[in-house]
């Protein structure tokens, strides 16, 4: 009887150590690589001491690291019940950092909590993907059908779209509708009304241009035009440029690049790291670290394949994309293929609350994959 009870007791540990050796370990592996890939640049970045960049980095990636294994433990049906309230909160704080939030260059972006900054539009994505997935994971093809049953998941996505161009951040905006549409169209949406949805696409672009602030504006005529100001608008693209051509096949050497030691490149710790990268360590670096961010989306990928519910096939497919997007703007941006946005190099740039969200959501992530082999009854996903 005794050997019984302790048998009952030692088997949540049990659940926990199964748990544990299912989770993805490689791909863990991917992510602290990229990870020490950016404390690398970022010790380079800061002339070669772990202070003011490396070294907090690196505390932030262990609260994260520690954080992703913890959200990997969470069985999906809780996922889906906390998914309506992450999507609350995202909203909340969204409207606050229109009312209280940090001013930087131009923009209100972050909220002070504690002595420190938190950016509600990071968080916004994910808790954007988890709400959607649980939406999406209670209909059937029948119901993708009917227009009106895809009339709140769009309001879902509208809604932060437009707080967090209210702030303004431009960048942001565009990778949240990216998620939102990519979801829409895994979850089974019809060929004509994916349609309806791309032919009033150009004359909201045409809004939108209207409405934007000056500094944007600025922006997009400087990614057509950077040389007609060098000095000012059209300096970081063209120092950026400058930096990728300069590092050719293999760098200049670690800690050695001049763009960078010199203070020539701009935010070269945040949103042009990869033009540091590329300049120390060349196309062969450059190479690396972009064939790190595709295996980790493709591991994504094949994670949302392998699973058999509908909820853990869609967050699994949602982190995948937002982790695309932020990669595809970001690397975009230095190269001068889209115009600058200030969207920084996910596990890699500088930056405690977009590290802290990235890994949330591989949390999510690896969640699908630890309980990938759940099943769901998701057409009365409320009752579970």
């Amino acid at each position: 009887m005794r050997f019984h009870k302790r048998l009952l007791r030692a088997e949540p540990s049990f659940k926990l150590m199964a748990k544990l050796w299912r989770i993805s370990w490689l791909y863990v592996l991917l992510i602290c690589t990229l990870a020490g890939i950016g404390y690398v640049t970022l010790y380079s970045a800061g002339g070669g001491v772990p202070y003011p960049f490396a070294a907090p980095q690196a505390a932030r990636f262990a609260v994260g690291l520690v954080l992703m294994v913890t959200v990997a433990m969470l069985p999906p049906r809780l996922l889906m019940r906390a998914s309506w309230g992450m999507y609350a909160l995202s909203l909340v704080l969204l409207v606050a950092v229109l009312h209280m939030g940090h001013v930087g260059k131009g923009a209100e972006r972050w909220l002070m909590v504690g002595g420190l900054q938190i950016q509600p539009s990071e968080f916004a994505k994910i808790a954007l993907v988890a709400v959607l997935a649980t939406w999406f994971s209670r209909m059937d093809y029948a119901r993708m059908g009917n227009p009106l049953w895809l009339i709140p998941p769009a309001l879902m996505v509208l809604v932060p779209v437009g707080l967090v161009l209210k702030e303004p951040n431009l960048g942001t905006a565009v990778i949240i509708g990216g998620i939102g549409a990519s979801m829409f169209f895994t979850a089974g949406m019809r060929l004509w009304q994916i349609i309806l949805l791309i032919l009033p696409v150009p004359s909201l672009i045409q809004f939108a241009y209207k409405h934007l602030h000056d500094y944007q504006k600025a922006r997009i005529t400087t990614f057509l035009h950077p040389e007609n100001d060098p000095l000012g608008a059209g300096y970081n693209i063209i120092q950026s440029k400058i930096a990728l051509g300069s590092g050719g096949m293999w760098g200049q050497g670690y800690l050695h690049g001049s763009q960078g030691q010199l203070n020539f490149l701009p935010e070269k710790q945040t949103d042009f790291i990869f033009t540091m990268i590329a300049e120390e360590w060349g196309f062969i670096g450059a190479a690396t670290v972009i064939a790190l961010l595709v295996l980790l989306i493709m591991g994504g990928m094949v994670m949302a394949i392998r699973c058999r519910n509908r909820f853990g096939r869609l967050i699994a497919l949602g982190i995948s994309m937002n982790f695309f997007f932020y990669c595809l703007v970001n690397l975009s941006m230095v190269m001068g293929a889209i115009p600058v946005g200030g969207v920084p190099l996910p596990l890699v740039s500088y930056g405690g609350s977009a590290m802290l969200n990235v890994m949330l959501g591989f949390g999510l992530l690896l969640s699908t994959w630890v309980h990938r082999d759940t099943r769901l009854d998701e057409s009365n996903a409320n009752t579970a």
